[in-house]
């Protein structure tokens, strides 16, 4: 690595985050100094509606490690992670939350496993006990499901807060997709890996900006992301509600032939009739996911813009 980058990266992701930036880079720089390494502090702020910006230029004057990447408007997460990384210059790269919930004291640790030859060094969650019991279940669900009809691995309880070597960075960037799923992306990279527990932290202040419908979205965005297996199962759905169909109409044929017996039902003919249509748009419903995916992708659309680099 050239001698003028900095050795480590820190990408920070902020939306309507005024009130922990301050502290948030008071802990960050202390940590760092001792660490007797170079670094820079990328915050990229993804179209906040109160003064993040502001409190972000402010601090700027203070602390010039920190760099800033103002998107033009709120593009997500997933996007304003992915300018942080493409902006990068260190030779380690570490995304990492502005709350504190990520704690900034396993960096040394990173550095550590870096140094011993790791190239992807992830931070896991050693337990959920701060999650409410619905988040807990949810999630545990997620990655079993999503470990068992994906084609990749990805690690349980691992969020984006990890380190990157430089060469796993660079790959990231050649992945093209609009539609980001970070996590996944992490993933499907490989390189040598090596996990580090720790216990998540309450947020300092603030609040998430996540709730249930935003990480319901999400986590259809990481199954359709990595995975066709919805599209394959509906078509063994269709053939087992094709085969029962089948069956039932064959025996009704060979009763009425025999026994002449008619098979009257206004009601069980209606509720035959539903569920087959429920069936069928569930099917077109999930194919329909899959086209959109291919819509937005084929528009090309760059995943951010940049107003300003300050």
């Amino acid at each position: 690595m050239n001698q003028e980058y900095p050795f480590l990266s820190l990408v920070v992701p902020c939306y309507n985050e005024e009130e922990v930036l301050e502290y948030f880079l008071q802990t960050l720089t202390q940590l760092l100094q001792k660490l007797s390494i170079t670094y820079e502090i990328i915050f990229i702020n993804d179209g906040s509606k109160d003064n993040t910006l502001t409190q972000m230029v402010l601090l700027k004057s203070q602390y010039p490690c920190v760099r800033i990447l103002n998107l033009s408007r709120n593009f997500g997460k997933e996007a304003a992670l992915t300018a942080g990384i493409d902006h990068a210059l260190g030779e380690v790269v570490v995304p990492m939350d502005v709350d504190l919930q990520d704690p900034p004291q396993l960096l040394e640790q990173f550095i550590e496993k870096y140094r011993e030859g790791y190239d992807v060094v992830l931070a896991k969650r050693a337990d959920r006990s701060s999650d409410s019991f619905l988040k807990k279940i949810s999630a545990e669900y997620f990655y079993k499901l999503h470990g068992k009809i994906s084609d990749i691995d990805m690690p349980q309880n691992v969020g984006d807060y990890r380190l990157m070597s430089r060469k796993v960075v660079d790959e990231l960037k050649k992945l093209p997709e609009n539609q980001r799923f970070m996590k996944g992306l992490f993933a499907w990279v490989g390189f040598k890996t090596t996990t580090i527990e720790y216990k998540r932290e309450p947020r300092f202040a603030g609040k998430t900006s996540f709730n249930g419908w935003k990480l319901w979205n999400f986590a259809i965005e990481g199954i359709t992301s990595f995975s066709t297996a919805p599209l394959k199962i509906w078509f063994y759905i269709g053939f087992i509600t094709a085969f029962v169909a089948f069956i039932f109409g064959t025996w009704i044929i060979i009763k009425t032939l025999l026994f002449g017996v008619d098979s009257p039902g206004y009601a069980s003919l209606i509720t035959v009739v539903l569920f087959l249509g429920g069936i069928q748009l569930m099917g077109i419903g999930i194919l329909g996911e899959y086209i959109g995916r291919i819509y937005l992708e084929s528009k090309k659309r760059p995943v951010y813009i940049i107003e300003a680099e300050l």
